[in-house]
């Protein structure tokens, strides 16, 4: 009060309760979510599940035990009380014995319904992000129609009337991964806005075919320039894998537009002698695996780490991304080999660095023999995102048949399709392009459509969207 005497009301004692994280009084939560790692947990949720689907709903004879409770892959998510006791769970499980991205939830229970506000809720939440975490690309569910509100509440999608179990309806949910628009909005979204002016200059962006092209033909030559820059934080901590990666991404340019390597232009920056020799120590290794002089540039000491690389090729016919058409091909030629670089797990692929120089310039050469009508090199918008920037420079949009990417076995599906790979060319042309020589990997796995973006196709038949638009907003090239 004014007089500094307390007034202790329900609302000042709710306020307190409230405000106890902040005073550092522990307040026990009225429930917890975990993985179910144990044995008397997964016993208790599936001594649930019994109850409620075969004694109390009679949608199974006997037991509800099916082959995803077998597979290892399976994970339950439990709600446990206070004490410990399981009073929830649900099952999220893969649908394909090759895990392409494609999971499902299902044996959504709780203890006590007429007591359980927000369990329910509160599992589906934590089983959409657990599949995110993981990487996963689809995740859906069949409902029965009256727990769809519920779902619908939470940002689920309806695609539609599903099977009806012994009497009781049920509903086809999607959960909606937006992974691979994040990645394409991350990388490329803002390139149409911040690159106009440069545009709307006369020959800006390439020249008409070519608009912002992996390399750009200089006019009344048959030269191909293309020029990347290495973010100043891969620099600063990992300065020869940058020095490296510097090559190769202007190596994939060039491969991708047809172009033989004449050599490089390099500028470097660095705080002190130590980094710096550091990051020339990667560019020099690259600039010989590939079997390409550098030729001069800018370097600089004493200022804050920055790296970009100039490439010279030539080619009298270069192969441009915009040049595919609707009901093409497309096809992927990726190097499978090698890890995911330590430090960059899910978002570096380096398939290149334990590579010989005949096996690294064979595969740049690949594109320039293998003569597609269009062509592409994975950039830092992954395989899905790129895809998207050849189709919009196309004037189509794609689809991607997932069972027939080609992939490492141990990436997973959704870091695969948005991660830098290291080496991979995207193609399309009328006819499947065939696979390289070792040690690449290829396939025909898409297709050019009219439908602007990028949608994926899962063995089901389903299409779910990967890019909704354009990619850069450049347009067709």
């Amino acid at each position: 009060m004014l007089d500094g005497t307390a007034l202790n009301t329900p609302a000042m004692g709710r306020a307190r309760r409230d405000l106890s994280i902040l005073a550092g009084t522990p307040v026990a939560p009225p429930f917890l979510i975990r993985i179910a790692d144990d044995a008397p947990a997964l016993s208790a949720y599936r001594a649930l599940r019994h109850h409620e689907f075969v004694e109390r709903q009679d949608l199974f004879d006997g037991t509800d035990h099916d082959d995803a409770d077998d597979d290892p892959r399976t994970v339950v998510l439990v709600a446990t009380a206070p004490d410990g006791t399981v009073i929830g769970g649900v099952r999220l499980a893969a649908n394909c014995a090759d895990d392409i991205g494609w999971w499902s939830g299902s044996r959504l229970v709780v203890a006590d319904v007429a007591h359980a506000t927000g369990i329910g809720a509160a599992l589906v939440r934590a089983a959409c992000a657990h599949v995110e975490s993981a990487g996963v690309l689809r995740f859906d569910a069949t409902v029965q129609d009256r727990h769809a509100p519920m779902f619908l509440g939470l940002g689920w999608q309806d695609r539609g009337a599903g099977p009806t179990i012994r009497g009781r309806a049920h509903r086809r949910m999607l959960w909606p991964i937006h992974q691979i628009q994040r990645t394409a909005d991350a990388t490329k979204a803002l390139l149409a806005e911040v690159l106009a002016p440069l545009g709307a200059q006369p020959g800006g962006l390439g020249p008409s075919g070519f608009r912002g092209d992996d390399g750009a033909p200089v006019p009344e030559s048959d030269i191909i320039a293309a020029c990347d820059a290495i973010i100043p934080s891969m620099v600063e901590r990992d300065p020869e894998w940058a020095g490296w990666c510097s090559i190769l991404v202007n190596m994939n340019d060039l491969s991708a537009m047809g172009a033989r390597p004449l050599g490089f232009l390099d500028a470097v920056g660095a705080p002190t002698r130590s980094q710096l020799t550091r990051i020339v120590r990667g560019i020099s290794a690259a600039a010989q695996a590939w079997r390409t002089p550098v030729l001069g540039g800018h370097t600089q000491v004493g200022v804050p780490s920055a790296l970009s690389v100039t490439a010279l090729g030539r080619t009298e016919k270069p192969i441009a991304a915009g040049a595919g058409r609707v009901g093409d091909t497309v096809s992927l030629i990726a190097d499978l080999g090698g890890g995911w670089r330590p430090g960059y797990h899910g978002r570096q692929w380096d398939s290149t660095s334990s590579r010989s120089a005949d096996e690294l310039t064979r595969m740049a050469a690949l594109p320039a023999e293998l003569r597609p009508a269009a062509a592409k090199d994975v950039s830092m918008a992954g395989i899905a995102g790129t895809l998207g920037m050849l189709a919009e420079a196309s004037g189509t949009g794609a689809e991607l048949d997932v069972t027939a990417i080609p992939r490492p076995v141990d990436a997973a599906m959704g870091s695969w399709l948005t991660c830098f790979p290291g080496y991979a060319m995207l193609m399309a042309d009328r006819r499947p392009i065939p696979p390289g020589p070792a040690p690449t990997a290829g396939a025909a796995c898409g297709r050019l459509t009219t439908e602007p973006g990028v949608r994926l196709r899962w063995p089901d038949g389903e299409v779910t969207t990967a890019v909704a638009s354009t990619v850069t907003g450049l347009g067709a090239a």
